[in-house]
């Protein structure tokens, strides 16, 4: 289930590798990047394969 009001966040894991998750607006983790990315640009091409538009 997707949702316009859904809030995407990258942030670096303690690796400092890139990830995303995705939170709807109620709060609830609804998505999440199952890898950490080097590049943040790899992590963001993830997203948009699991419904990003930004």
């Amino acid at each position: 289930m997707s949702s316009q009001n859904d809030k995407w966040e990258f942030y670096q894991d303690s690796e400092t590798k890139w990830r995303w998750r995705r939170t709807a607006s109620n709060g609830r983790i609804v998505g999440a990047s199952t890898q950490g990315y080097v590049n943040k640009s790899d992590c963001i091409a993830n997203a948009r394969l699991n419904g990003y538009t930004g």
